[in-house]
C-alpha cells in the first residue's frame, strides 16, 4: 500500500528543536559536556555542577565566566545564534568549543530550562530566561553578582520514547562524570567540583598539573608508571602522559585523545598510539595514555558531527607520524633508563669447564635446527660454574632455611650420634654482571643483579625475541634447504591468485616453489622450517590467513622457541641468557608480554607488607 505523498511544508520550531536535540542530546552526560564547554568559552575561572538522579532530574552549571548581557540572553535559547563566529571564514580558525548556536535551544526544547546571567561590572543586573520543552515560559530580571547559571530539569520527560533509554541513575552519573574529568584534564588551569545531589564526588583544584588531575582519576599503580612526552614534528606538537608497558590492561578506556584542546574521538590517533606500542603490549592489552595534538586550526575539521567528538585532518599521515614520533621518543627513554642495563656480549666471561653430567638430547626447535646458525660469534660461555656439584634438591632446601647457628643450637643426647658436618652451600653461578640463581617451575630464569634486585626470565618469551631478530635478520636472504622429496600442495583458484602476488617474497624465506595445473611444487624450503612447518606457513600464507611478513616470523619464533615447563640445564640457561642480552628490544617478546620481572628491595617489601 502506497501512503498518501503528504505537501512540502515548513516543520514547527518545536520539532525542528527535537530533531536537532536527537543529534546533541542523547543522555544527561552530553548535555553536561555541551553546558561546561559553553562555561570554558566564556573564560570561566570555576566551574560547579550538580546532578541530581544521574542527571535526569537535574543538571546544574555554576561558572564566573563573562556572563551574557540581557538584550542578549533571549537569543541564548534561540537557534543558530552564536557569538563564536560571524563568517564563513571564521570555520577555518575555530578557537571555541561551541560555534553552531543549537545547544541550548536543543536543550531546551527536551527540558525545563532556566538560564540565568550577569555581566561582572555591567550597569544592567542580571537577567533569567526559562523556557519549558521549546517555549518560553519566562523572562525577567533576576539575582547573580558574575557568570552563569543553567539548570536543566526533567530530561526527556516530553519524550518518553527517548526517557526509556536511559540507563540506571548510578550508570549515566558515571557517564556525565567521565565527560567532565575528559573536559578538567584539558583545562588544568579552571577548577571543576562535582556534586551527587549534595554530596562532593570530585573536585579538580585550578592549577594543577596534568599528572595530578589524572591522579585523582587512575589507580596510583598506573600513576607511578606513566611518562611524559612532548614532541614537534611536521608543524605538529604531539604532549601529555603515557604509560609504561608494565602498567598495560586489557580495555581501552583509558586513552584520552585531545585536538587543540577539544576531547575527541579518532581512529588515526588510536591507531597511533597502538602502533607506538607495537611489540611491546599485546593485541588484547592497551596503554594508559592522554594525548594532545596541537595544529594549525586551518589543518584541522571540527565541523564533521553534530556533538564536535569527530575531527578530520587535512594531513592525517603527519598527525599519525608526529603522534608516533612522540610516544616512541617516551618509550624508548624509558626503556634506556628504568630496565636493568644487561651487559653487552664482550663484557660476559667465559665459562669455566663444567662437571654436569651429559644432558639428554633436546627437542628439535631449542640447540637443534633452529639454533644451530649462532646469532653472533660466540665469545665464550656465559657463567662462572662452583667447583662443586649440585646438591640434592632436598639439602638444598635444607641449607636455605633459617636453621639457628650452632651456639644457640640444643646439644644432642648422650644417647645420639653427632649428627655430620654439612658441606658448605654451593657458591651461586655468577652470569656476568648477575648471579643466576636457577630455574623456577621449568619456566623461569631466576637472576640476582649487583643492586640485590630478583629477576625472573620468562624462558619461553626470551627465546621468542631472540629468535624474532635472527628472522628479521635472517629470514629473507633466500636460503633455502632442497628437499629430497619434493611437496606438492593442490591449490585453490585463489589461492594460486595469492601465489603470484606473495611469490618474491616467499622466495626471499627460502622456498622454490613452481605452480602448474594448479598444483604448487615446493622443491626448498626455509633452513629454520621442518618440512611439516614449511608446508603449514605455506598454505596459511596462500589462504590469506597470515599476510603479514613480521607476523609471520612472530608465528615461527613462538612455534620454535623452548616452551613453558620445559627444564634446562645450567649451561642451556646461561647460553638462552647470553643471547637474550645480545639482541634489541629484549624486554618484550615479539607478542608483547614482558621477557623479565624486576623487583628491588622496595618492590619486595611492599608484597611482604613490610611498607606502604
Amino acid at each position: 500500500m502506497i501512503a498518501k505523498k503528504s505537501p512540502i511544508r515548513l516543520l514547527p520550531p518545536e520539532l525542528r528543536n527535537q530533531i536537532a536535540a536527537g543529534e546533541v542530546v542523547e543522555r544527561p552526560a552530553s548535555v553536561l559536556k555541551e553546558l561546561v564547554e559553553n562555561s570554558l568559552d566564556a573564560d570561566a575561572g570555576h566551574i560547579e555542577v550538580t546532578l541530581e538522579n544521574g542527571g535526569q532530574s537535574l543538571i546544574r552549571v555554576q561558572d564566573d565566566g563573562y556572563g551574557i548581557p540581557a538584550a542578549e540572553l533571549d537569543l541564548a535559547v534561540t537557534r543558530h545564534a552564536t557569538s563564536k563566529i560571524a563568517s564563513f571564514n571564521d570555520l577555518e580558525h575555530i578557537q571555541s568549543f561551541g560555534f553552531r548556536g543549537e545547544a541550548l535551544p536543543s536543550i531546551a526544547s527536551v527540558s525545563r530550562f532556566k538560564i540565568t546571567s550577569a555581566v561582572s561590572g555591567a550597569d544592567d543586573c542580571a537577567h533569567c530566561v526559562e523556557v519549558e520543552h521549546g517555549r518560553v515560559a519566562a523572562s525577567g530580571p533576576a539575582a547573580l553578582h558574575k557568570g552563569t547559571v543553567v539548570e536543566v530539569r526533567d530530561l526527556f520527560s516530553n519524550i518518553p520514547a527517548r526517557l526509556k533509554f536511559l540507563k540506571s541513575p548510578s550508570v549515566e552519573f558515571k557517564r556525565a562524570q567521565e565527560w567532565l574529568s575528559r573536559l578538567a584534564l584539558a583545562r588544568t588551569d579552571v577548577g571543576f567540583v562535582l556534586y551527587s545531589g549534595s554530596r562532593e564526588n570530585l573536585r579538580f583544584l585550578p592549577g594543577q598539573d596534568l599528572a595530578g588531575r589524572v591522579s585523582l582519576l587512575w589507580p596510583n599503580a598506573i600513576v607511578e608508571n606513566l611518562l611524559r612526552f612532548d614532541a614537534t614534528r611536521h608543524g605538529i606538537r604531539a604532549h601529555g602522559l603515557t604509560g609504561a608497558p608494565v602498567a598495560s590492561q586489557p580495555r581501552g578506556d583509558r586513552i584520552f585523545l585531545y585536538v587543540n584542546g577539544r576531547p575527541v574521538t579518532d581512529k588515526g590517533l588510536l591507531s597511533a598510539v597502538r602502533a607506538a606500542y607495537k611489540g611491546l603490549l599485546t593485541s588484547r592489552d592497551y596503554p594508559q595514555t592522554v594525548l594532545f595534538i596541537e595544529i594549525s586550526p586551518t589543518e584541522v575539521d571540527v565541523n564533521v558531527h553534530p556533538a564536535k567528538s569527530e575531527v578530520r585532518f587535512r594531513d592525517a599521515s603527519s598527525v599519525f607520524s608526529a603522534t608516533l614520533h612522540a610516544l616512541q621518543g617516551a618509550l624508548t627513554l624509558s626503556h634506556a633508563t628504568e630496565m636493568p642495563q644487561f651487559p653487552q656480549p664482550s663484557q660476559i666471561p667465559r665459562s669455566g669447564p663444567t662437571e654436569t653430567p651429559a644432558a639428554p638430547p633436546r627437542p628439535q626447535g631449542f640447540w637443534g635446527m633452529i639454533d644451530k646458525a649462532p646469532l653472533l660469534q660466540k665469545s665464550g660461555g656465559f657463567t662462572e660454574y662452583s667447583a662443586h656439584p649440585p646438591a640434592p634438591r632436598h639439602a638444598l632446601a635444607e641449607q636455605e632455611l633459617p636453621w639457628p647457628s650452632p651456639a644457640h643450637a640444643d646439644p644432642p643426647a648422650a644417647n645420639e650420634p653427632p649428627e655430620p658436618e654439612r658441606a658448605p652451600a654451593p657458591e651461586p653461578e655468577r652470569t656476568g654482571h648477575f648471579q643466576y640463581l636457577g630455574q623456577i617451575a621449568d619456566t623461569y630464569l631466576a637472576l640476582r643483579d649487583e643492586s640485590g634486585a630478583l629477576l625472573l626470565v620468562d624462558q619461553h618469551a626470551a627465546h621468542e625475541r631472540i629468535l624474532y631478530t635472527r628472522f628479521q635478520r635472517e629470514g629473507t636472504v633466500g636460503r633455502g634447504q632442497r628437499l629430497a622429496l619434493p611437496l606438492e600442495l593442490p591449490l585453490h583458484p585463489s589461492e594460486i591468485e595469492n601465489f603470484y602476488g606473495l611469490r618474491d617474497t616467499l622466495e626471499s624465506l627460502g622456498y622454490e616453489l613452481e605452480c602448474a595445473g594448479g598444483v604448487l611444487v615446493v622443491r626448498a624450503t626455509p633452513q629454520q622450517l621442518s618440512r611439516g612447518d614449511a608446508r603449514d606457513f605455506l598454505r596459511a600464507v596462500l589462504d590469506g590467513r597470515k599476510e603479514d611478513l613480521a607476523l609471520l616470523f612472530v608465528s615461527l619464533s613462538c612455534k620454535n622457541a623452548v616452551k613453558a615447563g620445559q627444564k634446562l640445564t645450567d649451561d642451556e640457561s646461561a647460553e638462552l641468557l647470553r643471547q637474550w642480552f645480545a639482541v634489541p628490544d629484549r624486554e618484550h617478546c615479539p607478542h608483547g608480554r614482558p621477557c623479565v620481572l624486576r623487583w628491588d628491595a622496595e618492590h619486595l617489601a611492599k608484597l611482604f607488607k613490610r611498607a606502604p
